[in-house]
């Protein structure tokens, strides 16, 4: 928010013990006020990928857990992720246990194509947990379209 930027007060009504949750939970992260927790709070639900135009091209990462155990899972996962090779930018691959995985999929492309790609992931038998977190790329700076070097 830029200095010159206008502060506007509101009021919001919630229930006493739900205020009270808050008031822990933003102390114990460190806030110091209601207004800058609500504020982050906002931030973040805009940059939900369901807030998001469709054909607007985000960056993040696709966070799954899964068990590797289950039949064919790993294979199928590996398999889509090849169909969304020009989505995939990076991964990481962490075993959590015997049976668990949990996987990182570093993301870039248009939020309709991300979704889908997660979606797709999440519906799989012994996917667990599959989120899509993004955020906003400037289209006009630097792109794979145009590469750049770094000196």
């Amino acid at each position: 928010m830029s200095e010159k930027e206008t502060l506007v007060r509101f009021g919001i009504s919630m229930p006493q013990s739900l205020i009270e949750q808050y008031d822990r939970l933003i102390a114990i992260q460190g806030y110091n006020n209601r207004s800058e927790a609500i504020r982050d709070l906002t931030r973040k639900a805009l940059l939900t990928s369901s807030s998001m135009q469709l054909d607007e091209t985000v960056a993040g990462t696709i966070v799954m857990v899964y068990d590797h155990h289950i039949s064919d899972l790993p294979i199928t996962l590996m398999e889509l992720q090849h169909e969304y090779h020009h989505a995939i930018i990076s991964t990481m691959h962490i075993h959590l246990n015997h049976q668990q995985c949990l996987e990182i999929l570093v993301v870039r492309g248009k939020v309709e194509k991300l979704r889908e790609l997660q979606q797709r992931i999440q519906v799989l038998k012994g996917v667990g947990y599959a989120e899509l977190s993004v955020t906003h790329v400037d289209e006009h700076g630097s792109s794979h379209e145009h590469p750049h070097t770094h000196v």
